[in-house]
């Protein structure tokens, strides 16, 4: 109870602390501080941003109902140079006194340091001044208050601001906007001179943005104007530019009714200096040049080598380094063809997709031997990148693993590598840690390292024995990957080594929508030490050892202390209780718990082959780094072992221990998997976004396995997860998370985000996080951990908490404080806020956000 009333003591303290600053400290005299503005449209106070946004004044930044930003900036002095200068440089004895540890130059940099100037410097940077009240920026609010609502159809809008002063140096301005009633579209007539523009125009008539019975908006016209843009340039119409297209909007007399006449002139330009005004024409492309070199002065530049290929121009000024189709297959500018701006988009996306050029430039001109001049020639320049380039990085680190650690990476790339365009990228990592979780019996600092390499070859198109161009064309921008790597973990856990390799295709059918498709994706991975897993996983071991106590045990099995020995005492204690040893006749319920010991740790210390394919699509409608009004839809399907299943039939492989198929002597893994993911985030405006996502993925093993690889798996809690726990410590089910690292092959997750920001770069977040984890459909027989149906959903845990993210630009460092606000590792009825307090929160820091 005094914990509580202290911790309900300091927040009233704080709130009273930020009541008590003085938000006017910084207003000069004879000015007025900006405390409150309102918009009222119609009787109505108007709080959406797209109205608010306009005026040319706003309240400093609130959060809370309180100025924070504005406080910041108080905080921060307005002189603290002539501060300094009068505490150190003009009291000849403090500069003196303070010379004789500093020196006079040190003293007069001690006005630049962060305590002296830095800190001053970075308040105001991150607060906000006080917005003074300006009666010229209020009257220019309502002039921008006219025009938004004017655009908006309401062409006898008025609008007037009453300025007030609500306190000494605090003033407000209530701003009245009065609509009327809105125009709306009467006849829509078109007067398009050329011909060629009237007929595209006639094709998609039915597709106009403006339709009569509408409310007048002027972002309708702008759209139709654009899409009318599009759609001549589309087809041909190269020279059409957007000021070519006029509304004339009839008003007079018409009783709230507005007759659009939209207007289309000819092409127009000037010959010397005489204005030429003729109708626009459809070009065609009459050739194609690609520069593979991309020459600075492309006017004297002289080529020394070229050639013709499918129709299309290739010039080098140096040997040709690529092979003709590898650059004209990306090339959806064709000889004969006519002009279109999607197919330069596409061309540049293509091209760029390649990696070893930098973004192409494409140009035209009129082919002069064209006596009609309705022929253009395309030139494309492309700028190649080097073609080795080294990288190297170092990191110190921190997670949940290691308490510290240092990391490092280092690639090496070739491009062009075989004249295709083609890239092989070579990487070598290693890293070396402290971790005070793991055993270590040398006591050594760095107990823990990783060091692995891998290789990447990519083709910037489908590198596949059968033509796929019906299937998948060029269109879709297509590329492959084949990539192999090796890792190797010492002195941390089992010490495993990781092999692995993956045949890759990637494509993209819309703008937006990509598919990955791992024709093949190969690992294995071998435990080297399999003796340490009872150090690795002590929950495991302690467990073993409990119930060892209530037995008579061999003792040869036992330390000094009669805790069973590892390895040798806890293996010899699992065979004689799973074996009906004489002197060993556990309980039922003792029995199971070993047996479960014991089916984990052979899951986890066994070798695992994995040989699957994957089939990945995803969909987001995001346009911008910019755009909080999206949504990310992506599905995953997996299935492995069927490959090697018919081989291990057909070649008549033995079978393993455990009675399962090999492939050389390893038993392979064999299982279907699949998942489904959906993150929208809502623009609630002012600086506001909602965001939520659901997850569900599930992986059955069949055939040739009773249970599914811990790589393949799932776990829970995490920055990115149920931020409550920590990763691998929520469930199965309401186990409460009996093992070291809990996982499972079934998982639910669902998370609700509210953004907003708080002043300067700061932001804030509150959330909760709900779902688990749990065993369904594999070897596992405990009811806390296996998902039974509809009722197992009880046991989905719930998080909430709040976070704190500081916006550096490039990226966003996030803070988030989670706690556990049902736990269904507990009994029903003490699952609810028994662990909501700050003593159990689980803090996470992540870069950027969770979803």
């Amino acid at each position: 109870m005094k914990k509580i009333s202290a911790k309900i003591s300091l927040i009233i303290l704080i709130a009273l602390f930020f009541y008590a600053c003085d938000s006017v400290k910084r207003v000069p005299d004879g000015k007025n501080l900006l405390a409150k503005s309102d918009v009222i449209v119609d009787g109505k106070k108007v709080k959406n941003e797209d109205v608010t946004g306009l005026l040319s004044q706003k309240t400093n930044t609130r959060f809370l109902n309180l100025p924070f930003s504005l406080y910041v900036y108080n905080w921060a002095k307005p002189d603290h140079d002539s501060l300094f200068a009068e505490k150190f440089i003009k009291d000849s004895i403090r500069f003196q006194r303070t010379s004789k540890f500093l020196s006079s130059k040190q003293v007069y940099r001690l006005g630049e340091s962060f305590w002296y100037s830095g800190i001053h410097s970075f308040l105001k940077s991150t607060g906000e001044a006080p917005v003074i009240l300006d009666e010229l920026k209020a009257k220019k609010s309502i002039t921008k208050l006219k025009g938004y609502y004017f655009n908006e159809g309401y062409f006898n809008v008025d609008a007037k601001v009453a300025i007030d002063t609500i306190s000494a140096k605090k003033a407000s301005t209530t701003y009245t906007v009065t609509l009327g009633n809105p125009y709306i579209l009467d006849s829509i007539n078109r007067k398009i001179s050329s011909p060629v523009l009237d007929s595209l125009y006639k094709r998609t008539e039915n597709l106009s943005v403006i339709k009569t019975g509408q409310q007048y908006k002027s972002d309708n016209f702008e759209e139709e104007r654009n899409r009318l843009t599009n759609n001549f340039r589309n087809n041909g119409v190269y020279n059409f530019q957007q000021n070519y297209i006029n509304f004339d909007i009839d008003t007079i007399k018409t009783g709230n009714k507005a007759n659009v006449n939209l207007i289309i002139s000819d092409y127009s330009y000037r010959d010397g200096d005489t204005l030429v005004t003729t109708p626009f024409k459809v070009y065609k492309i009459s050739e194609v040049n690609i520069y593979t070199d991309n020459p600075s002065s492309k006017s004297t530049v002289k080529i020394a080598d070229s050639v013709v290929y499918n129709n299309y121009n290739l010039y080098s000024i140096d040997k040709l380094k690529y092979r003709p189709k590898a650059i004209t297959d990306a090339v959806f500018i064709s000889k004969g063809g006519t002009y279109a701006d999607f197919r330069n988009n596409l061309t540049s996306r293509s091209l760029n997709n390649f990696r070893v050029f930098t973004y192409p430039s494409i140009q035209y001109e009129i082919d002069p031997r064209d006596s009609l001049a309705s022929s253009l020639i395309a030139n494309i320049y492309l700028s190649p990148r080097k073609k080795y380039s080294f990288s190297a990085s170092l990191d110190a680190i921190h997670s949940n693993i290691q308490d510290f650690g240092l990391a490092g990476n280092a690639s090496f790339s070739i491009r062009n590598i075989f004249n295709g365009a083609e890239t092989l990228e070579i990487g070598g990592r290693g890293n070396i840690g402290s971790s005070q979780d793991l055993a270590n019996p040398d006591n050594t600092f760095f107990n823990l390292s990783e060091y692995g390499a891998d290789m990447r070859l990519n083709f910037p198109r489908l590198f596949f024995p059968v033509r796929t161009g019906r299937i998948i064309p060029k269109e879709m921008i297509p590329s492959t990957q084949i990539s192999v790597g090796f890792a190797k973990q010492e002195n941390i856990g089992l010490d495993k080594e990781n092999f692995t390799g993956a045949l890759t295709y990637n494509w993209t059918p819309k703008r937006y929508n990509s598919v990955r498709f791992d024709l093949l994706n190969i690992q294995y991975i071998k435990n080297i030490n399999g003796n340490n897993y009872f150090n690795v996983y002590r929950s495991s071991y302690g467990a073993l050892n409990n119930i060892a106590q209530n037995y008579t045990v061999n003792p040869s099995y036992l330390d000094l202390n009669g805790d069973l020995t590892i390895p040798n005492g806890a293996n010899g204690f699992i065979n004689d209780a799973l074996f009906n040893e004489p002197g060993i006749n556990p309980s039922q319920a003792d029995f199971n718990a070993i047996r479960s010991i014991n089916e984990r740790r052979n899951r986890l210390t066994e070798n695992n082959l994995i040989i699957a394919s994957s089939y990945s699509f995803s969909k987001t409608t995001k346009t911008s780094l910019l755009d909080n009004n999206f949504y990310v839809f992506r599905i995953k399907g997996e299935s492995a072992g069927n490959l090697l299943s018919l081989v291990a039939d057909a070649s008549k492989q033995p079978t393993g221990p455990n009675g399962n198929k090999t492939f050389f002597d390893i038993e392979f893994s064999q299982y279907l998997k699949g998942e489904f993911e959906y993150i929208k985030h809502f623009d609630l405006r002012n600086n506001m976004v909602f965001a939520t996502r659901t997850f569900f993925g599930i992986a059955v093993p069949y055939g040739n396995s009773n249970s599914i690889p811990f790589s393949r798996s799932y776990f829970g809690g995490g920055s990115n997860d149920n931020r409550a726990w920590r990763p691998y410590g929520l469930g199965p089910g309401r186990s409460g998370a009996r093992n070291d690292f809990n996982e499972a092959n079934m998982k639910i997750l669902v998370n609700a985000e509210f953004r907003f920001k708080m002043f300067g770069k700061l932001r804030g977040a509150l959330f909760v996080d709900a779902g688990n984890i749990w065993n369904v459909l594999d070897n596992v027989e405990d009811e806390d951990f296996i998902f039974s149906g509809l009722e197992s959903l009880r046991d989905i845990a719930v998080g909430s908490g709040f976070g704190i993210r500081y916006d550096f630009g490039f990226v966003v460092a996030r803070f988030d404080f989670g706690f556990k606000t049902y736990n269904p590792a507990h009994e029903v009825g003490k699952r609810w806020f028994r662990e909501y307090n700050f003593s159990n929160t689980v803090f996470n820091v992540g870069i950027n956000y969770p979803f």
